[in-house]
């Protein structure tokens, strides 16, 4: 008799936005004529920058010919793009990352949950609340969790995030083993200061635990005082892994590729206390289970950090910040008060009422599709977050719909 993994029916029965979809699709289904504006999920919509398309193009070329054809290429990825990205991404900002401690792969989604192949079962776990979902259910499938109880499963340490501390989690008063961050946030759109990361560091390396630091929109980063990577702060190779993605600067998220920055520096331990290098467990994981991203794509990503790749995933940047801007002062004119958008192209919004329901009334009466923060965690509830990733003009009209709706009815 096959068994099954039995952790995985800890889980709800639907993802989150999966549930959204169904919810959004029945109201289509009953309002035929009624013109959605999804402002919820926080998929891209502008196309890919020319200089990627270009790269992509020549890419595809070259494997048409003999000469220059690629098969399979090196799991870690080539060494062309951790060179650009080392080189690009982390030498302006001091903090010595080189090229051989870059992990490309297909996504950053799958990363945070892959990461946990070379930890234990039993770890003390540390995720934030509210929480990108990811995090959390794939420490459940792992088995790292007791039953779903009182809207939380047992056997986590949750970091609560909500107005009173500006949506940035305090330290726990427990010692934990794996502790999940996330700058600047999903969902919320918070971003920590340097000495706010410092604190982290400071109590991950004396609990000889491991931040697994996601900084997968570090590209909306406007504030010169914000960092742009947890290794800017002084002990951060000993005690982070860093996970980046091209998906929502460049528009990535259709071809799929992102990174994981493992310093050797980084140790973990066995039963006894023997240490051994983290850097070493990830690359025979993926030596093991990953073929690698496909040439063309890594092309494309390398296109980047041409002088056209930079200025033009700049331009496609400022443009969703500048959506979230207009989002920002329609959402605080309506006296609501909200954290991101500034730094980060999602807005969480502080409603103060059930967030299904308040999903529910802007699907209903405004045709506007947002995300309900209780989807996030218990600390969501009385939240919604709202996607910057959208046309300039459906994010006008939708502020629009929510001036007459919640002006109205708000």
């Amino acid at each position: 008799m096959i068994l099954i993994n039995e952790d995985m029916l800890k889980l709800k029965s639907s993802y989150l936005f999966s549930e959204i979809a169904r919810r959004v699709a029945q109201f289509e289904e009953e309002h035929p004529d009624h013109k959605i504006i999804r402002l919820g999920i926080g998929d891209v919509t502008e196309p890919l920058p020319a200089a990627c398309r270009d790269a992509l193009h020549a890419a595809v070329d070259e494997m048409g010919a003999r000469r220059t054809f690629k098969g399979y290429g090196p799991e870690q990825g080539y060494a062309f793009l951790r060179e650009a990205i080392a080189e690009a991404e982390f030498d302006p900002v001091g903090a010595g990352i080189s090229p051989d401690e870059i992990f490309i792969s297909d996504g950053s989604k799958c990363d945070t949950a892959n990461i946990e192949d070379i930890f234990a079962t039993g770890i003390q776990v540390a995720i934030p609340d509210p929480v990108y979902t990811v995090y959390l259910e794939s420490n459940v499938m792992a088995g790292r969790t007791g039953p779903f109880r009182n809207g939380r499963f047992e056997g986590l340490v949750y970091l609560e995030c909500n107005l009173d501390n500006g949506y940035i989690p305090d330290l726990p008063d427990v010692s934990v083993d794996l502790i999940y961050l996330c700058f600047p946030n999903n969902p919320t759109g918070a971003t920590a200061t340097r000495d706010q990361l410092a604190q982290w560091i400071n109590f991950a390396r004396e609990n000889r635990a491991i931040i697994l630091f996601d900084a997968a929109y570090e590209a909306y980063i406007r504030d010169p005082d914000v960092p742009h990577s947890i290794y800017e702060i002084d002990g951060a190779k000993e005690a982070a892994i860093e996970f980046r993605s091209f998906s929502k600067n460049a528009g990535f998220t259709g071809i799929r590729c992102a990174y994981t920055v493992i310093p050797r520096e980084l140790k973990g331990y066995t039963t006894i206390g023997n240490s051994h290098s983290v850097h070493a467990l990830w690359e025979r994981r993926q030596a093991s289970k990953f073929n690698g991203v496909s040439y063309p794509i890594q092309c494309a990503a390398a296109a980047v950090y041409t002088e056209a790749g930079r200025a033009q995933v700049r331009a496609l940047t400022d443009f969703y910040l500048g959506n979230a801007r207009i989002i920002r002062e329609t959402i605080e004119d309506l006296g609501y008060h909200c954290c991101g958008g500034d730094n980060s192209p999602y807005l969480w919004i502080c409603t103060n009422r059930d967030s299904w329901e308040f999903f529910d009334f802007l699907l209903s009466e405004a045709g506007v599709v947002c995300t309900p923060g209780a989807g996030y965690g218990p600390c969501g509830e009385g939240h919604i977050r709202i996607s910057a990733f959208n046309s300039r003009e459906q994010v006008v009209e939708a502020m629009r719909r929510l001036k007459g709706t919640l002006g109205r009815n708000g």
